[in-house]
């Protein structure tokens, strides 16, 4: 009987099973097609709002060359005067594509950068690891396997492509916004306000061939590609999509900027805060996670091994946290027990996080941009020093404190005030949906606009808690405004055109003379149109006019210089100056150099330091024992270094130099110690001995002067 009774109840079970299955399947909704007029709206929709992104992205394009060429009249210059408009860096990354171009073929131009000993004196280099060239790479590979050397010149190639970048870089704020807001008019107001600020939201008029400049669009293109993958909302087509662009552009980015992977570690703090907030979105957040472990060690192997990769905080944070998630127990949430092990867990990845970046660095032989961490605790106090290197970067304007010509300018354009009203809606509202789950109070799984919680979406709690890790940081160092206003624009021009920030506000005031739904579709879509005009009215006829102007870059002494380099000089001749100068050289003549104007390689920053002693108060023979150390043969004396008087005192270079040798003592004002020499750079051009034994002037005009450093030679006082 037991037996049939076992036999019976495998076929019941199994009935039940199915008809599980065939209820649970009625139970599902079938979602019903919407409308054709529906349909078509939203096709149009989509289709006027990416025509207007591309639009907008071509356009800044247009306009950046089109500025360009006013500028520097650039078509009308020759080569020479061309290759001169790249100053200090700049020089050097497209002096690189030059070589790039030159060479027979792909893999030995590519295996020469890798074994370089023809630009810096009695040092060979891997310029391709060491000063990220592979932008440089692409352009080469681009420019000769399209055919453009028939079309089109290498510069027009070369600054199309950064434009082109810069093109995609204003298309992925504009989707960014578009994503946030639910309507493309963000998206324009995005790019208005970011061409309007472009002095603080890009460095693309200063100098084309940053690092950033090929490195921040596709870092765009990643955040846009999150903000899609983070909506709750989205479909697993549209999911997938956003996960494969941002896998590309995450690699892609760490591939072209050095510094990539410190931007990419605060965003991992943003998302590790988002993942402790909004727990729907936990598993996405890990596969993100995914991406940073994949990009690092692609990176690292393709990067020729780059250590950098393997002790940078991005590792040790994703793998803390990778950690932390197989720790974690199955607790019920809203209990007393959840919330201490909410606090728990935060307390392990910050600790796990410290603990294996500090492993890393014992058993990783690196060079982590020592000089950074050094440069960091003279800024903020923590340390004194008197070495040349470190004062003349705390002197630097963009590693200083932003000015208040910063502020008035956001504020003019109306950004900031914008930006600060809908920080601070969206962060309350966020604040708000913290406290609620940790008083365990029920949320809704979909969002409406009746419901104004702005801060339960957690594309907008990731945007948030970003923008305020970016602007902390910008507050202290100038420099990294270019990395935060940017999202600026894109936050402020999403708040004003969002229907459910309105709504949020309104609830939190009461609303109730006007239908407060009504009210906020009628201000997303007002506000914007008014700060468009008003925009349109102050702003365009000024962009028009830096068009029309036709400037000039007119710098005669140094087209001289490199006309007698190019002519005059021995071809094994190596020539000594100022990092930016020599720059200049190496892209104009190709001469070899003893320094160059790079801040992130310990042995060049020393080089430069014991150059720069040219503009001190030390004797010959010592300038002259500096600089056959490093074989140079001839020196370039710049008067506008040595006669410096524009800068604030105590940060001209000939000052720094005296309080590193001692000839300034420090507390004391400016009173000078005892020195029985006075500054080579002005000694040197009076012709007496015993400068003359060891310098022979052999060219000058009004801005350098040039002296052949004699090779045999009796040392005497």
């Amino acid at each position: 009987p037991t037996v049939e009774l076992r036999q019976r109840k495998k076929p019941k079970s199994s009935e039940n099973k199915e008809s599980a299955k065939e209820e649970k399947i009625n139970d599902t909704p079938v979602p019903e097609r919407a409308p054709k007029h529906i349909l078509f709206q939203r096709f149009a929709k989509i289709f006027i709002g990416c025509l207007a992104a591309v639009t907008s992205g071509m356009m800044y394009a247009l306009y950046l060359s089109a500025y360009h060429e006013r500028k520097f009249w650039f078509s009308n210059r020759q080569e020479l005067e061309r290759e001169i408009t790249f100053q200090g860096d700049s020089a050097i990354y497209y002096s690189y594509y030059k070589d790039m171009l030159k060479a027979p073929s792909f893999e030995r131009g590519v295996y020469e950068l890798m074994h370089n000993n023809k630009t810096v004196s009695l040092k060979t280099i891997n310029a391709v690891q060491q000063m990220s060239l592979y932008p440089e790479l692409m352009a080469s590979v681009l420019y000769q396997a399209t055919g453009s050397n028939e079309i089109i010149e290498p510069v027009y190639f070369y600054i199309g492509i950064v434009f082109g970048l810069q093109g995609i870089y204003v298309i992925a704020l504009f989707v960014t916004s578009w994503l946030m807001s639910g309507t493309w008019l963000a998206g324009m107001l995005t790019v208005a306000w970011f061409i309007i600020n472009r002095v603080d939201t890009t460095r693309i008029e200063h100098s084309i061939p940053l690092r950033e400049n090929w490195a921040l669009p596709y870092f765009a293109c990643q955040v846009a590609a999150l903000t899609g993958y983070l909506k709750s909302n989205l479909n697993s087509y549209g999911e997938r999509f956003c996960y494969l662009l941002m896998s590309a552009s995450t690699y892609t980015f760490m591939m072209v900027w050095e510094y990539s992977h410190y931007l990419l570690f605060l965003q991992a703090i943003s998302l590790f805060l988002l993942d402790s907030f909004s727990l729907e979105q936990s598993d996405k957040v890990h596969e993100v996670y995914k991406i940073y472990i994949f990009s690092l060690f692609l990176g690292y192997l393709l990067q020729f091994e780059n250590s950098a990769l393997l002790v940078s905080p991005l590792l040790s944070l994703v793998v803390a946290l990778m950690l932390a998630k197989c720790l974690q127990l199955n607790v019920k949430k809203g209990t007393f027990v959840a919330r201490i092990m909410k606090v728990i867990n935060f307390y392990l990845v910050c600790t796990l996080t410290v603990t294996l970046n500090i492993i890393m660095k014992m058993f990783v032989p690196h060079k982590e941009n020592g000089h950074m961490l050094k440069f960091l605790e003279v800024k903020f106090g923590l340390n004194m020093t008197k070495n040349f290197t470190m004062n003349w970067l705390l002197c630097q304007e963009s590693l200083q404190a932003p000015s208040q010509d910063f502020f008035l300018r956001l504020t003019q354009s109306s950004l900031l005030p914008f930006y600060i009203l809908v920080l601070i809606i969206c962060f309350l509202s966020m604040i708000q949906v913290i406290f609620r789950r940790i008083n365990d109070k029920s949320l809704k799984e979909t969002v409406t606009l009746e419901d104004g919680r702005i801060g339960e979406r957690p594309e907008i709690i990731y945007h948030v808690i970003h923008t305020i890790l970016l602007g902390s940081l910008a507050m202290i160092i100038e420099g990294l405004k270019y990395l935060w206003t940017p999202y600026v624009c894109m936050l402020a021009a999403f708040g004003v055109c969002s229907p459910e920030l309105w709504m949020t506000l309104f609830k939190w005031l009461r609303l109730r003379t006007v239908h407060p739904v009504l009210l906020a579709l009628i201000l997303s879509m007002a506000v914007p149109t008014i700060i468009g005009l008003s925009l349109w009215k102050e702003f365009f006829p000024r962009l028009m006019t830096e068009l029309m102007e036709l400037q000039e870059f007119y710098d005669p002494d140094t087209v001289e210089l490199m006309t007698w380099i190019k002519r005059q000089a021995p071809v094994a001749a190596v020539f000594a100056g100022s990092p930016q100068l020599m720059g200049v050289i190496k892209l104009c003549t190709g001469w070899m150099v003893t320094s160059l104007p790079l801040y992130s390689d310990d042995d060049l920053l020393k080089r430069n330091e014991n150059i720069y002693q040219i503009y001190s108060k030390r004797s010959a023979e010592d300038i002259y024992k500096i600089l056959t150390s490093y074989k140079a043969s001839y020196l370039i004396i710049e008067d506008a270094i040595c006669n410096e008087v524009g800068t604030t005192r105590g940060c001209r270079v000939k000052d720094l130099l005296d309080i590193a040798n001692g000839h300034v003592v420090c507390g004391e004002g400016d009173k000078l110690t005892y020195s029985k020499h006075g500054r080579f750079c002005h000694e040197v051009k009076i012709n007496y001995s015993p400068y003359v034994n060891y310098f022979t002037r052999v060219y000058w005009n009004r801005s350098y002067f040039v002296y052949k450093i004699n090779t045999v030679i009796s040392f005497q006082s």
